[in-house]
């Protein structure tokens, strides 16, 4: 970790959560990022707030999606609130939202800010575009 630019080692954590947890389904290493009172002031549909619903949500994802990955365009810090912008993809071979596999290509863009303390994630907030996944998997009509 970078301790002399703390904005630096915290988008540091916040990749490697995006890389490695998310993108390669090392759940032993979200355990170690995620702080043990992590608030998602943004939780997805049917999902707790707490760090035990992130990590069940990154399943399902990992579950619906195998090879689940993002690209990261940016990431921007405000202190230890780390802001990343990046695009998600993977092919829908599991359910997902009651839609059964597909096999699909799917992306999506998503926005969240992650603020973490003392190596760890302590709070989420983000905006996904679910719209858009959703149309591709064909749960919703495409746009006109």
């Amino acid at each position: 970790m970078n301790e002399n630019n703390p904005s630096e080692a915290a988008k540091a954590i916040v990749r490697r959560n995006t890389e490695e947890v998310q993108g390669g389904g090392d759940f032993a290493l979200f355990d170690e990022l995620f702080a043990d009172d992590f608030i998602d002031h943004t939780p997805q549909p049917g999902r707790t707030a707490d760090k035990a619903g992130a990590r069940r949500l990154y399943q399902v994802l990992r579950e619906a999606f195998p090879d689940f990955h993002a690209v990261i365009h940016w990431q921007s810090a405000d202190g230890n609130l780390i802001t990343t912008y990046k695009t998600y993809h993977g092919t829908h071979k599991g359910e997902f939202f009651g839609i059964a596999p597909t096999g699909k290509q799917i992306s999506f863009e998503t926005v969240d800010a992650m603020r973490v303390r003392d190596g760890k994630i302590t709070e989420h907030w983000g905006v996904a575009n679910l719209f858009s996944l959703m149309q591709q998997l064909g749960a919703l009509p495409a746009a006109v």
